[in-house]
């Protein structure tokens, strides 16, 4: 296979494309940009989608600091899924890794990702060990645990735990984390890019599902690690995060479950989910939240007719 003799060649190693979003986070993209500066692989370039943001980023970064670095501007706020897709569009390597850049990559992030590839062809995607950029002790992401097809819910293992030591072994894993995976690119030319249907959340977990129907395999790499700032774009308690999370959350089980646990779910989500989070939010004052949760529902219902492909 030409991609794992290219990753294997200490004269020709594979070409890594590093694709980031920006979205009105110019000092944020750029903090990540010189962490790049620090990777020990070779052989990478970065995209950065600059997804119509103000100040526009090409007009705020030098990029004569960063030489491996090519900006795409869109005009149009494309989501999560499209700027990724776009910048998969331009990317000219054998693996794409697909980061935010709410993040502070580490030296040998790249090298580690790679490793896996090498050993098993059937390995499509690897993910590294995620830790909170505030709180490196702890553990944001070391895997998934499988998806509840019934309720909805896919838990990240070793969340908020601490990092000493339990979380060291690679492994095999249902869901990539969208904050920080390397794809092969065979993969995308198999299974397509992201489904911007989803626009933002929900839409690795979907994207990941679709790998693994393909054959391929996801893979938890623990000796890459990278730090996260998280919800930096959006903002953690943002009613937007709790439109997409509700709205997401139902388009994900229409396209993956069975008419049976499709049932079992609007029957769960009906009548513990919705009156459980409406009466939550109401209590708190969240009226926002509220509004967003039933715009997420409302969403589903009415375009129920329509394919949720």
């Amino acid at each position: 296979m030409a991609t794992r003799e290219r990753i294997d060649s200490t004269v020709s190693p594979a070409l890594v494309s590093i694709i980031t979003i920006n979205y009105n986070q110019a000092e944020i993209t750029h903090q990540f940009l010189d962490s790049s500066l620090l990777l020990t692989y070779p052989n990478y370039e970065i995209i950065v989608v600059d997804n119509a943001s103000e100040p526009i980023l090409s007009n705020v970064i030098d990029q004569t600091k960063y030489p491996r670095l090519r900006i795409i501007r869109s005009e149009r706020n494309l989501g999560f899924t499209g700027g990724n897709n776009l910048g998969i569009q331009e990317a000219q390597g054998d693996f794409f890794f697909i980061v935010n850049n709410d993040t502070e990559l580490t030296p040998s992030l790249l090298d580690e990702l790679l490793k896996p590839f090498q050993e098993n062809e059937q390995i499509g995607v690897t993910c590294p060990k995620i830790k909170f950029y505030d709180t490196p002790s702890l553990v944001q992401y070391a895997g998934y645990n499988p998806m509840n097809m019934y309720t909805g819910t896919a838990t990240a293992i070793g969340y908020k735990q601490t990092d000493n030591g339990n979380y060291d072994k690679p492994s095999q894993t249902p869901f990539a984390h969208g904050c920080a995976m390397m794809v092969r690119r065979a993969v995308v030319d198999k299974v397509g890019r992201f489904a911007e249907r989803f626009f933002l959340y929900y839409e690795e977990l979907d994207w990941s599902q679709r790998i693994r129907n393909a054959g391929f395999l996801i893979y938890y790499q623990p000796s890459a690690s990278i730090l996260h700032k998280e919800s930096v774009s959006v903002g953690p308690h943002n009613p937007l995060k709790t439109y997409y999370m509700t709205r997401n959350r139902i388009l994900y089980m229409r396209r993956h479950c069975s008419w049976s646990q499709r049932l079992f779910f609007y029957l769960f989500f009906a009548g513990c989910v919705f009156p459980k989070h409406m009466l939550s939010y109401v209590v708190a004052g969240k009226f926002w939240h509220a509004r967003a949760f039933a715009k997420g529902v409302l969403w589903n219902l009415t375009s129920a007719s329509a394919s949720p492909v």
